[in-house]
C-alpha cells in the first residue's frame, strides 16, 4: 500500500513540475476584464490559454491603466519577481500608458526611463532564471481620411525593439504584425476588432461606444493568435518549451 502511494505521489509530483507558467504584464490591451461572458471588452492575454497544453499556465498579470512605472511603482513587478522561477516565462508588453506626459505616475521618457524599466524586467527575471519575452505595443486603430493606417505610439516601439538587440531577448514585433491585421480588415471592418456600438446596441453599455485601442474578443482572439504564430517562429532555444506547450 504505502509502494502505491509512493508511486502515486511521484507521479503527480512529475506532473506539476512539468508545468511552466507565463507571466504576462502590461496594460489593459492585455488584461482579464470583469465579467467575460457579458462584457465585450477583453485584452489578448486573457484569452491566450485555449493556445496552449495543460503543461503551459498563463498567470496574466496585466492590469488596466498601468505603464511601466506604475506597475512598479504599484509593487506589481515585485509580486511576479517573488514567484518566478527557472523555466518560467515573462511576456513584457507596455507603451500604450508610457506615453501619457500629463501624467506623472504614468509617464516615462521612452529613451530612458521606459528603456530602464525593460531593462529591468529582463535582468530580474533572468536572475531567477526565468525567460523574458519582449513585444511591442499592440496598433491602435487609427486610420486617417485617406484609409491609411497612422502609428501612435512614437518611440517606445523603438526602444523595445533596441533592448531586446542589445540584451538578446526573444522579440515579437507585435506593433507591425497588429498594423498588418488591422490593415487587412480595412478601416470599416477593423472596428470588429475594438469595442464600436451605437447607444442601446450592446446591453453592457448604456451610451455609444467607440474605443479603437481595447479590443473585442474577436479582436483579442487574432492578436493571442498571431503572438502564437510569432512564438513558433522564434529560433531562441529558450523557447523551445514554450513552442511545444503551444497545441
Amino acid at each position: 500500500m504505502k509502494h502505491y502511494i509512493l508511486v502515486l505521489w511521484l507521479i503527480s509530483a512529475t506532473c506539476f513540475a512539468q508545468k511552466t507558467t507565463v507571466y504576462t504584464i502590461g496594460d489593459s490591451t492585455m488584461a482579464n476584464k470583469k465579467d467575460p461572458e457579458k462584457n465585450p471588452e477583453h485584452g489578448w492575454a486573457q484569452v491566450l490559454q485555449p493556445f496552449f497544453n495543460d503543461n503551459i499556465v498563463i498567470d496574466n498579470r496585466a492590469l488596466n491603466g498601468r505603464s511601466t512605472r506604475s506597475f512598479i511603482a504599484e509593487k506589481q513587478w515585485d509580486a511576479v519577481y517573488q514567484k518566478l522561477k527557472k523555466g518560467d516565462y515573462v511576456f513584457i508588453e507596455f507603451g500604450h500608458n508610457d506615453g501619457k506626459n500629463m501624467d506623472s505616475l504614468r509617464y516615462t521618457n521612452p529613451h530612458t526611463a521606459y528603456r530602464h524599466n525593460l531593462i529591468r524586467f529582463v535582468k530580474e527575471s533572468r536572475e531567477k532564471g526565468a525567460i523574458p519575452i519582449l513585444l511591442t505595443s499592440i496598433a491602435r486603430r487609427n486610420f486617417n481620411e485617406k484609409g491609411v493606417l497612422i502609428g501612435t505610439h512614437g518611440d517606445y516601439p523603438l526602444e523595445t525593439r533596441l533592448v531586446a538587440q542589445e540584451y538578446k531577448v526573444p522579440f515579437i514585433d507585435l506593433e507591425y504584425y497588429t498594423e498588418l491585421l488591422e490593415q487587412s480588415y480595412g478601416p470599416e471592418k477593423s472596428k470588429q476588432l475594438h469595442l464600436h456600438f451605437k447607444a442601446g446596441e450592446n446591453p453592457y453599455y448604456k451610451e455609444a461606444k467607440d474605443d479603437d485601442t481595447h479590443l473585442s474578443l474577436k479582436g483579442a482572439t487574432e492578436i493571442a493568435q498571431i503572438v502564437v504564430n510569432q512564438i513558433k517562429l522564434l529560433e531562441d532555444p529558450s523557447v523551445e518549451k514554450l513552442k511545444k506547450g503551444i497545441r
